[in-house]
């Protein structure tokens, strides 16, 4: 937590064109979006921003959502400026764009990079066409291959998201759709396991015993096979759901894994920024048109600007640390606490590094193998 090291900027699009059954993020269906009333308040919270955080290098800009592929690429040329006028930005500047496969946005991917987008990320899913039914996605499955072909011919970067854990998903099915996965892919991957959030229309279904999910020892064995194939194809985890050739990772994710400072703008996005010796955690309002109408009015949808006590970023650092195959760095994690490792969890810790889910050196706290697989059993069992 340095305010020397790079700033990552995170920007948020909270519009879609469907709401997919399986998500629980900040995304909204809207009949008409006034793109350049948008625009003008997403520059006007990135003024705000620029203001709390001056002097700073940005090391990587996020588009996210929501869709953000549905927004104009005027827009995102616009707050791309802005990014560059009000901090520096590093020679390497990393700025990702989250798309759908859909054959009209993908139409649409040279005109991004143009606007100095080089690295996209695809909300694929899946390969299987009834998948992609079950998960309520718009494109089909010739969209979702010639959507990376054209990721690899417009941006020098690009990654793909898929979903597995699907209800009735056979193991030797997901062996064969992970081998057509990585001949398209490039130098990372994004594999999620399919979890039912609560508010979200497969927890209805699940609730009703309409939805089934592969039991826990069957997720356990998709897992493994997932990552044992990745790895021995070049592309090994980085992080509990990522993976990435040497160099190809997502610097982006890697600051907010690493706990590194960094803007959260537009409707419910979250930030933790440091002035001086304190930590901040930022929170903007999540519905659009509060977020939308606080902007106008003050120049900024922020409604939370709170400092972070020393455990909560000890828990925070570990939360988000924990899920890299790195861990943390021994030195931060004990600067954030002010104590030794050994003297911040007690008999919490020897017993997990006992067990063979953590492991303890000189240099990292990391989660083993094993520990990644479990960590919200691990971490439960480390904070008590």
């Amino acid at each position: 937590m340095s305010a020397t090291e790079p700033l990552a900027v995170y920007i948020h699009w909270p519009f879609c064109r469907s709401k997919c059954p399986y998500c629980d993020f900040n995304s909204h269906v809207r009949d008409r979006v006034d793109a350049a009333r948008w625009q003008r308040a997403l520059l006007a919270d990135l003024d705000h921003h620029a203001e709390l955080v001056p002097g700073r290098e940005v090391g990587s800009v996020f588009f996210g959502g929501g869709t953000p592929s549905l927004m104009p690429p005027e827009t995102v040329a616009a707050l791309l400026g802005r990014v560059r006028s009000s901090w520096d930005v590093a020679p390497d500047l990393e700025v990702t764009l989250e798309a759908n496969p859909n054959s009209a946005e993908a139409a649409r991917f040279q005109a991004f990079a143009s606007a100095g987008v080089n690295r996209l990320s695809l909300g694929v899913q899946a390969l299987d066409p009834a998948a992609l039914r079950m998960l309520g996605r718009a494109h089909d499955r010739g969209e979702a291959i010639d959507a990376i072909e054209h990721a690899r011919a417009s941006f020098a970067r690009f990654s793909f998201d898929l979903i597995y854990a699907r209800p009735g998903q056979s193991l030797a099915a997901w062996r064969r759709e992970l081998d057509e996965v990585l001949t398209l892919a490039g130098d990372h991957l994004s594999l999620y396991q399919l979890t039912i959030e609560p508010g979200t229309a497969f927890a209805t279904l699940e609730r009703r015993g309409e939805l089934v999910i592969p039991a826990e020892e069957d997720a356990a064995a998709l897992y493994e096979t997932t990552q044992d194939r990745l790895a021995a194809c070049g592309l090994p985890a980085y992080e509990i759901s990522n993976h990435a050739r040497p160099g190809g990772e997502c610097r982006h994710n890697l600051a907010y894994w690493r706990y590194q400072d960094y803007v959260g703008i537009g409707p419910g996005a979250h930030g933790r920024l440091t002035a001086g010796d304190v930590r901040y955690a930022t929170r903007q309002a999540r519905m659009p048109e509060r977020w939308l109408a606080a902007v106008e009015k003050a120049g900024t949808g922020t409604e939370e600007l709170a400092a972070i006590d020393r455990d909560d970023a000890v828990e925070e650092m570990l939360m988000m640390g924990l899920r890299l195959t790195e861990g943390v760095a021994r030195a931060r994690l004990e600067g954030a606490a002010g104590r030794e490792a050994e003297a911040i969890f007690g008999d919490n810790l020897a017993s997990l590094v006992e067990g063979g889910f953590l492991s303890l050196d000189r240099d990292r706290l990391a989660a083993t193998a094993a520990g990644r697989q479990r960590l919200n059993a691990v971490l439960a069992a480390l904070l008590c």
